[in-house]
C-alpha cells in the first residue's frame, strides 16, 4: 500500500513556541508552525532592539519546525526572538546566561 501523508497532523494556525531551554547557555531550541508554505524569518534582537542574528529567512511549507540558536559570543542577557511568517508575527522572551 502506499503511503499517504498524515494531514491531520499538519497545524491550522500560525504559532511560536517558548524556547527550550529558557534560560540557557549557550544554545536553545525555538519550535514554530506554519499552516500553509510562507516566507518565514525568525530573528534575534537584544534589549535595545539591536538585530543580534537572522536565524531563518525561507519559504517553509506547512508543518512543525525547529531551530537551534546558538548564543556563543553573546553576553548575558534578555533577548527577544521574533517570527514573521505571512501576515503572522510574534515575539518572546528569552536569557542567555554564563
Amino acid at each position: 500500500q502506499p503511503l499517504t501523508a498524515d494531514d491531520s497532523d499538519l497545524p491550522t494556525e500560525y504559532s511560536l513556541s517558548d524556547n527550550y531551554p529558557n534560560p540557557f547557555n549557550p544554545a536553545t531550541t525555538i519550535a514554530f508552525a506554519v499552516p500553509e508554505t510562507a516566507p518565514v524569518s525568525i530573528t534575534i534582537y537584544d534589549l535595545l532592539g539591536r538585530e543580534v542574528s537572522t536565524l531563518l529567512q525561507e519559504v517553509k511549507n506547512a508543518g512543525r519546525y525547529r531551530v537551534t540558536f546558538d548564543a556563543s559570543g553573546l553576553a548575558s542577557g534578555i533577548y527577544f526572538y521574533r517570527i514573521q511568517a505571512g501576515r503572522f508575527t510574534d515575539t518572546k522572551k528569552m536569557m542567555l546566561i554564563r
